[in-house]
């Protein structure tokens, strides 16, 4: 397998960001970690060695980014205006940058596929949602599509932009990202085991929103041995890859 190392200097944070690459061709996935995760933690949990016949068969080439989650959605002590502001940078960091990075190293520009687990889902569903012209899809599994957790009762224009609940939730009904939203594959899970309860709220709470809006979405809910755990997310995404590749 094909295994690639990037640092490149990320002038809408202002610090270097790292990245690799595993495979050599195929449907980009970029594949966010858990929270206050690295570039390396799939890596580290075997998750290229999983998803070793998607990559090694060319279908697939995975790429896993950093976050700055330790001065966002975790630093929550810190001024909330200041952790959104640089949340937005790093989403800003995300499609202006490394997707177009992406791209030149993939020759195409081909929708990408954002993936995440927990806190990934999370950031996955949220660039998908706020940018589904960038993005062929998502899979999201085991997240949370709400800000509450991280921000509390604090909102304001940017918060509001980054929390998918709210912001689907206000969306007109003639607004174009509704009819682009169908056009997408749109794929989220969640367990009903340990450690699960309030994502498995959280996901049937979004579910019922994207219902409501008419955007269609796979929204599958597993057994109740289904824990919030690696060894599942080894099982589901493999399994719903195959909608993709």
């Amino acid at each position: 397998m094909r295994i690639d190392y990037y640092k490149d200097y990320s002038f809408e944070l202002g610090r270097h960001m790292e990245f690799k690459s595993y495979g050599h061709a195929g449907l980009a996935m970029l594949a966010f970690p858990c929270q206050n995760g690295t570039f390396y933690e799939w890596e580290g949990f075997d998750m290229p060695g999983v998803l070793a016949p998607f990559l090694d068969s060319g279908r697939l080439r995975l790429f896993t980014v950093d976050t700055v989650d330790r001065e966002t959605v975790s630093d929550l002590e810190g001024d909330p205006r200041a952790r959104i502001l640089r949340h937005e940078a790093y989403v800003r960091y995300i499609v202006r940058e490394l997707v177009p990075r992406i791209h030149a190293l993939c020759q195409n520009n081909d929708p990408l596929l954002p993936c995440g687990f927990s806190m990934g889902a999370y950031h996955a569903a949220n660039v998908f949602f706020r940018f589904p012209e960038l993005f062929r899809g998502v899979i999201a599994l085991s997240g949370t599509y709400d800000t509450s957790g991280f921000f509390g009762d604090y909102c304001d224009d940017l918060v509001y932009l980054n929390d998918p609940c709210r912001s689907l939730s206000g969306m007109p009904a003639d607004h174009p990202y509704l009819s682009l939203y169908n056009q997408r594959n749109i794929i989220l899970c969640v367990g009903q085991g340990a450690w699960e309860g309030p994502l498995l709220e959280g996901t049937r709470r979004f579910d019922s929103i994207l219902r409501t809006k008419g955007v269609r979405a796979w929204v599958d809910y597993w057994g109740f041995d289904v824990a919030h755990d690696w060894y599942w997310w080894k099982k589901q995404l493999p399994y719903f890859l195959s909608s993709f590749c």
